[in-house]
């Protein structure tokens, strides 16, 4: 019953996450990127944090195994290779066994991962966080058969899901036991949780079963003792034992003698959880930006900005790149293709904000919606249309009146502020475009819809740090 019902629960927020990453229901599973531990650490939600670290200390590492997505994804991979080798019969199945702590792998992470959080270098964060790296293994897959991948996104992403797919299949979970920071942090916590597997001596047969299934490979076998730092309460063990030796109880209660024909295990009985039952459909629809005519289009090039552009609700630009995990989730809820990774090794994977395929809409606030690390704060549509990121600059020397021709005033009619408006030029009569610095939010419409390639005849440099129009 326990290892049932954490499947049930597991799969559902699999399939939540998987589906959020893809940018379907984000209104029905946004609520699971809130509960995901590094993203509320690095947002101070101190509720999901004590919320979790309560959990661990009563149950374990039950978070592991049924909240991180990437965990959840790594017992997918493991189920994959046992039912293949059950298909195809084979007679030598890969059998996990019991290994040391790797101690001091575990803490240097730890240790790296924290140091790098202080010292605002987000990048090894956003390549071996659990959450951040699935999100960019969805997130290469979907932007491949969508057909906007960068190369940067997709090399991450595929070795990403190579090394944990490998992992997995070979050793189990064992980059969650000796890489991923949130699974030695929380480690610290299960080694005391109050509910836990334990092994009952004078039932056991020494049969080893339990340490062969064991995904985690924290069973010692030959002592009866359990590595509780490591374990993440799958429950396989409690599954394959059949003299019932090993049951999920109270640590510091005994087992109680067993009926010689009571088969029911008091232990499971102890194990209080709240299922939830979700139900959602959706539908994603999905349309190719069409151009008419058959003439070649010159792609646009984001031009060179003094100053990065980051989203509103971000407050600042070293706000948004301290507390951002690269997990593209505001990448995936973009459907104006507005938010992409970054290829350069300072910001690398974490969002950078461009033009040169979309605008920043001003009806439009998914990605403040999302964001579980606080590295975007929630703002409404009226809001964001009073929250400068950035000042629009008009280069005449690209703009088409310096050609001689009429401008077409493209910046000025669908400027969303009122902030660009066009202007004789003195001893011309053609008229040019001038920004109102004051009143421009730097959506990029200006940039976006400006007819000048590659680069546009008028850029939007941002703000490092955000003000109210």
């Amino acid at each position: 019953m326990l290892k049932k019902t954490r499947i049930v629960l597991a799969v559902l927020f699999l399939v939540g996450i998987t589906l959020l990453f893809t940018g379907i229901g984000q209104n029905c599973w946004g609520w699971m990127a809130k509960l995901q531990f590094l993203p509320s650490l690095l947002a101070l939600n101190f509720a999901v944090i004590v919320g979790v670290l309560l959990l661990t200390l009563l149950f374990g590492r039950i978070y592991c195994s049924i909240i991180c997505p990437m965990g959840i994804f790594q017992d997918v991979v493991i189920w994959i290779r046992r039912k293949g080798e059950k298909l195809f019969k084979k007679k030598k199945t890969h059998k996990f066994k019991y290994v040391s702590e790797h101690r001091w792998v575990r803490y240097a992470v730890l240790v790296l991962s924290i140091v790098s959080i202080i010292a605002s270098g987000q990048m090894l964060i956003a390549l071996i966080a659990p959450y951040s790296a699935y999100g960019r293994m969805v997130q290469s897959i979907v932007a491949t058969a969508s057909g906007s991948v960068t190369l940067p996104l997709l090399l991450t992403g595929l070795l990403t899901l190579i090394i944990i797919c490998v992992c997995a299949w070979m050793w189990g979970r064992e980059y969650c036991n000796t890489i991923c920071p949130i699974g030695t942090l929380l480690s610290l916590v299960s080694r005391f949780s109050l509910m836990r597997p334990v092994i009952d001596e004078s039932k056991c047969i020494n049969c080893g079963k339990c340490g062969r299934q064991c995904k985690a490979g924290c069973i010692d076998t030959k002592n009866h003792k359990i590595d509780y730092s490591r374990c993440v309460d799958c429950f396989d063990c409690i599954e394959t034992c059949q003299d019932k030796a090993i049951s999920f109880r109270y640590a510091a209660r005994k087992a109680a003698p067993a009926p010689a024909n009571d088969s029911v295990d008091d232990g499971r009985r102890a194990f209080l959880v709240t299922g939830a039952v979700l139900a959602a459909s959706a539908a994603v629809h999905a349309q190719d930006h069409m151009h008419g005519g058959f003439a070649e289009v010159i792609d646009k090039k984001s031009p060179n900005r003094s100053e990065r552009l980051v989203p509103p609700g971000a407050g600042s630009v070293k706000n948004f790149y301290d507390h951002c995990t690269g997990c593209q989730l505001c990448v995936s809820a973009c459907k104006n293709k507005v938010l992409r990774p970054s290829s350069d090794l300072e910001h690398f994977m974490q969002p950078v904000m461009e033009y040169d395929k979309g605008y920043c809409r001003p009806e439009c606030n998914a990605c403040s919606q999302v964001c579980p690390a606080g590295a975007i704060k929630p703002v409404s549509v009226e809001q964001k249309l009073a929250v400068r990121i950035g000042v629009a600059h008009v280069n005449l020397d690209l703009c088409l009146p310096a050609t001689g021709k009429d401008s077409c005033g493209n910046c000025a009619y669908h400027c969303p502020s009122g902030a660009i408006r066009m202007v004789r030029q003195p001893g011309s009569r053609m008229q040019i475009p001038t920004v109102s610095e004051d009143r421009c939010i730097g959506c990029g419409a200006c940039e976006n819809l400006c007819p000048s390639r590659p680069i546009s005849a008028i850029t939007v440099n941002g703000l490092s740090i955000h003000h109210n129009a």
